[in-house]
């Protein structure tokens, strides 16, 4: 039975994809901050001897340690690492103190490098490590600022990884959603703004739902995928690498701005 580490596994992407490689087999250990959360977790599971939880800080210094510790102990191993936890509502750079920007950074971009520091060692052959970026590691958004330093830092620190563990069977690549209809960003659909900038300039007929990402993770954690390294896969619909308008859109007469 493979064992999977799972940041971020309370809500959103990190529970769908917790479900997902159960389904598969997969033994989970979800690692998040909310104990009411990682409850669910175990209840949507439903499989007592395939799920361990920890509330934990994943910024705090021993916090890798105690939950690579949590997955040897229960289950004897560690096959998977889904680098997931993260946070939103960026702003632009001129408007980013520095609190900011240390909390951004720490949050995703110090907290998964060392938990995969701390990982690796225990990793064997057909293991696979797969950190969850952003659209934003791959174009200039606007308001990224932080966000976008931190999720760009992860995108080549996976790179990294894949050429140096690779040679050990190590694979090492990032999941890229745009936006995804999560609890972090639903609030942000109540912005008329927001929702033409992402509706009105993607080709796909919707926008991502947690499962659309967790289907390409667990793919990542699969054997399907034994030849894919380094790599970045973006789930956007398209969004970052067309230049879309909609109809409703290109039909709008232009108003030139006062």
């Amino acid at each position: 039975m493979q064992v999977a580490i799972i940041t971020g596994a309370g809500s959103g992407i990190g529970l769908a994809t917790a479900k997902l490689l159960h389904e598969a087999g997969t033994a989970i250990v979800g690692i998040g901050r909310d104990t009411g959360k990682l409850e669910n977790l175990e209840k949507e599971i439903g499989n007592p001897d395939h799920v361990a939880t920890l509330s934990v800080d994943v910024t705090a210094k021993d916090a890798p340690k105690k939950i690579v510790q949590l997955a040897l102990d229960r289950f004897g191993r560690v096959d998977y690492l889904v680098n997931n936890a993260g946070i939103g509502s960026p702003k632009p750079l001129d408007e980013t103190d520095d609190e900011t920007l240390d909390y951004f950074l720490e949050i995703m971009l110090s907290a998964p490098f060392r938990l995969c520091r701390e990982v690796i060692p225990h990793l064997g052959e057909g293991a696979s490590v797969v950190n969850v970026t952003s659209t934003f590691a791959h174009i200039g958004g606007r308001r990224g600022g932080a966000y976008s330093a931190a999720k760009g830092g992860l995108k080549s620190l996976t790179e990294h990884m894949a050429c140096e563990y690779g040679p050990r069977g190590i694979r090492s690549n990032c999941v890229a959603p745009g936006v995804t209809r999560t609890e972090m960003v639903a609030h942000r659909f109540e912005d008329e703004a927001f929702k033409r900038v992402n509706v009105e300039t993607t080709p796909y007929p919707r926008l991502a739902e947690p499962e659309d990402v967790a289907s390409v993770i667990a793919f990542l954690c699969s054997p399907g995928s034994e030849m894919v390294n380094g790599q970045s896969i973006v789930v956007d619909g398209g969004w970052t690498k067309t230049k879309y308008l909609s109809p409703r859109v290109t039909n709008t007469k232009w108003v030139d701005p006062d």
